[in-house]
C-alpha cells in the first residue's frame, strides 16, 4: 500500500493553511507570507497545498554528539521535497550531557517547553525530530506527545567503536574505569585524558548502551522512528540514507494524519519496558519513558518496570552490561534483532502501530540476529533476569536498581550469604551533594571499609537541581589500592547510563522535598533485601519520627539556592523521578494542536 492509498486529509485540511492560505483573514495571511519570501521561498510553495514540515535541529557546536545533524538534515530536506513537502528547519535548545552544569537534565523540560511552543504556534503540518544525546530524545518525544501533529524521530546514531590497541574502549564506561586506575596510581592525569579520548573516535553519541543509545532505541521500539534506524553508526552511509527516507516518510504521515497519539499507546510503552531490559538499557530510561508516557496520557510507573521487565533476559552483549559496542550491535541486527527474539518469546505486542504505517510484527519479519555472540537468542541470554527492581522501604517510596550490571564480584561480596541470600546490611556514610563527596571521600575519619554503603542525597530534581548523575560513587583511594573497587551506593539522584555500577538510584521522594534520606545519619545501618524489594533504615519508628520532627523545626533539608530563573521555575513545579521528573502542570496538556489551535496574532 502506498502513501496515496492511505491519505487521511486533503490539501485544504493542512494545518499550515491557517497561516498561509486563509481567504477569511487576508491581512493576517499576508503578514504570515510576506516575510518568508524575503530569502527566496516562493509564494507557490507556501500556497499550493504542499505540507510544511518542520525539522527540529538539535545539532550545534554546543551539542557535539548531535552536531552531524547539521549535515544530515540536508538529506532530510531532500526527502521532504521529493515527497512533495516544504522543509522548515529550526533550532532546538542545546542539551549536552557531559558539559552542561549543574546537569543536562535541567534542560530536558526546558527544551520540551520550547518545542511545544514552536510546534503549536508555527505553521507546521508535521515535524522531523532530530535526536542523539541523552535528553534530546525524551524532550522531543514529550513535545510530540503534547502537541500531537505528525512526528517522526531521526537519531544521529552512535560513534564508531573506540579502540586502544586491540581493546574496545566504550564511551562513558571507560571514564568510570579510568577514575579507579587514576586513584590507584596506575596511570597519571595525562594518560587519563589520552585514554578517555580514545572512546570518542567519530561523530555520533555514545557507542555504549548508555542513555543516548537506550533512548534512541526506545524511540524505535515505541514506533516513532523508522525500523532499524536507531543504532546505525553516525558516520555510516546508511545514516544519511535513513535521513532521506525519514524526510520522505513524514510527508506521507501528514497525508495519512498519522499522529503520536496513534502510536504512543499503552502497548507501545509496555514494549519499551521489555525491550529496554533485554538491551541492558540505561537506568535513566524509566525516568524518561515514564515522562513520555505521562505526556501521552498513559500512566506508567516503576512497578510496571519491575512487573513487565525484571524477568526479561539480557540479549544485547553491549557495554556497560556486555562486551561489545555500537558497530557490532548494528551489524548483528540492532534493535530489530533483539525485538525479534522477544516477539518470538511472546514478550511484545506485535500489533503496535509504527511510523511507517505497519505493525511492529510486520516490521520485525525476518529480523533475526546475525551474530549470536553480540545479540543472544532468547534461550541463551547473558543474564536470565536483566530488568529493574523497584525498591521501597522506610526511606523512600521508589528507587531503582539495574540488575543486568550486578557483577560477579559484587554478588559474591554482598549477595551470596547462604543464610541471607540476595540481601546485605551495612553502615551508611552520607554525602550532601557531589561537592561534599569529592571533598570528604578520602577522609580516614569516615571509617569507610569494604562493607560500607555510600549514600548521596541532595541530588534530585529539586535538590541539585535537575537531578545529577552522581550516585555511582567510587570508594576512597585507599580501598581501591587495596583491591576494593566498588561499594554499594544509594541516592536520590541518578547515575550515567554508561556506568556498570549496580547502584540504588532515583530514590523518590528526594531529601529536598521531605524524603526519608534527609533523616539518615552517617553511622546508621541499612538493610537491602532484593528478594523482598526493600531498603530499610534499621532504627525504630519512634526515633525516625523524632528525627523528622527535629528536621522540620530546623526548616527542612537545606539545598543550594537558585542560580538562574529557570532553576527556580523548574524547582517550583517539577515532579519526582519516579513520575518522570515532569513539570506538573504540563502533563495536563494533550493534543493541543487540535484541542486548542493557536489564536490569531492579528
Amino acid at each position: 500500500m502506498n502513501d496515496n492509498d492511505r491519505k487521511g486529509i486533503t490539501p485544504d485540511q493542512l494545518r499550515s493553511r491557517w497561516w498561509f492560505d486563509n481567504p477569511d483573514h487576508p491581512g493576517t495571511t499576508a503578514l504570515c507570507i510576506e516575510r518568508y519570501l524575503n530569502y527566496g521561498i516562493t509564494l507557490e510553495e507556501l500556497t499550493s497545498g504542499r505540507p510544511i514540515i518542520g525539522i527540529s535541529q538539535s545539532g550545534s557546536d554546543l551539542t557535539p554528539c548531535n552536531r552531524h545533524h547539521i549535515e544530515l538534515v540536508k538529506r532530510v530536506k531532500d526527502g521532504i521535497r521529493a515527497a512533495g513537502g516544504v522543509p522548515f528547519e529550526f533550532p532546538m535548545h542545546p542539551i549536552h550531557e557531559n558539559v552542561r552544569r549543574p546537569t543536562a537534565a535541567l534542560d530536558r523540560n526546558l527544551a520540551y517547553l520550547g518545542l511545544v511552543e514552536i510546534l503549536h504556534g508555527y505553521p507546521l503540518d508535521g515535524v522531523v525530530l532530530t535526536t542523539g544525546c541523552d535528553k534530546t530524545t525524551p524532550a522531543a518525544l514529550m513535545a510530540a506527545a503534547t502537541v500531537n501533529i505528525p512526528a517522526i524521530v531521526l537519531s544521529g546514531g552512535p560513534m564508531l567503536n573506540g579502540w586502544r590497541g586491540n581493546e574496545r574502549v566504550g564511551s562513558g564506561t571507560i571514564i568510570w574505569e579510568l577514575r579507579k586506575r587514576l586513584a590507584a596510581g596506575d596511570i597519571d592525569y595525562a594518560d587519563f585524558l589520552s585514554r578517555a579520548s580514545d572512546s570518542a573516535p567519530s561523530v555520533g553519541h555514545c557507542n555504549t548502551m548508555g542513555t543516548a543509545s537506550t533512548m534512541n532505541s526506545m524511540a524505535e521500539v515505541l514506533g516513532m522512528s523508522l525500523p532499524g534506524s536507531a543504532m546505525i553508526p553516525g558516520p555510516y552511509k546508511e545514516r544519511a540514507m535513513v535521513a532521506y527516507r525519514t524526510g520522505e516518510r513524514i510527508v506521507g504521515m501528514v497525508w495519512e494524519d498519522l499522529r503520536p497519539s496513534d502510536i504512543l499507546t499503552r502497548e507501545a510503552f509496555e514494549n519499551a519496558v521489555v525491550t529496554c531490559s533485554a538491551l541492558g538499557g540505561s537506568s535513566n530510561a524509566p525516568i524518561h519513558v515514564n515522562a513520555i508516557a505521562r505526556h501521552a496520557g498513559v500512566e506508567l510507573d516503576n512497578d510496571d518496570w519491575q512487573r513487565l521487565g525484571h524477568e526479561v533476559p539480557l540479549l544485547a552483549n553491549v557495554m556497560p552490561a556486555g562486551a561489545y559496542l555500537g558497530e557490532e550491535f548494528h551489524r548483528a541486527g540492532g534493535v530489530p534483532a533483539v525485538m525479534h527474539e522477544l516477539l518470538g518469546a511472546g514478550r511484545l505486542h506485535g500489533d503496535a502501530l509504527t511510523v511507517n504505517g505497519s505493525s511492529l510484527a510486520e516490521n520485525l519479519d525476518g529480523a533475526e540476529t546475525l551474530d549470536e555472540e553480540v545479540i543472544r537468542r532468547y534461550h541463551n541470554p547473558l543474564v536470565e533476569h536483566a530488568g529493574f527492581l523497584n525498591l521501597k522501604g522506610n526511606l523512600f517510596d521508589s528507587a531503582l536498581m539495574k540488575t543486568s550490571v550486578i557483577s560477579a564480584d559484587f554478588r559474591r561480596r554482598f549477595l551470596s550469604d547462604p543464610d541471607d541470600p540476595e540481601a546485605f546490611e551495612g553502615r551508611a556514610v552520607v554525602f550532601d551533594g557531589s561537592e561534599d563527596y569529592h571533598a570528604r571521600i578520602d577522609d580516614p575519619a569516615l571509617g569507610i571499609d569494604e562493607t560500607t554503603i555510600l549514600v548521596m542525597r541532595g541530588a534530585g530534581p529539586v535538590g541539585h537541581p535537575g537531578s545529577a548523575e552522581v550516585v555511582n560513587m567510587q570508594p576512597p583511594e585507599a580501598l581501591i589500592r587495596a583491591g576494593v573497587e566498588s561499594l554499594p551506593c544509594l541516592g536520590d539522584g541518578r547515575q550515567s547510563g554508561t556506568s556498570g555500577s549496580p547502584s540504588i538510584l532515583n530514590a523518590s521522594p528526594e531529601a529536598a522535598t521531605g524524603g526519608g534520606l534527609a533523616l539518615l545519619e552517617s553511622g546508621d545501618r541499612l538493610r537491602v533485601d532484593l528478594r523482598r524489594g526493600e531498603v530499610r533504615l534499621l532504627i525504630d519508628d519512634d526515633e525516625l519520627e523524632a528525627r523528622r520532627e527535629r528536621l522540620a523545626r530546623q526548616g527542612g533539608y537545606r539545598y543550594p539556592d537558585h542560580q538562574t530563573p529557570w532553576q527556580e521555575i523548574q524547582r517550583s513545579m517539577v515532579e519526582p523521578l519516579d513520575r518522570g521528573m515532569t513539570l506538573g502542570p504540563a502533563t495536563r496538556y494533550r493534543d493541543v494542536a487540535r484541542v486548542s489551535p493557536p489564536r490569531d496574532n492579528h
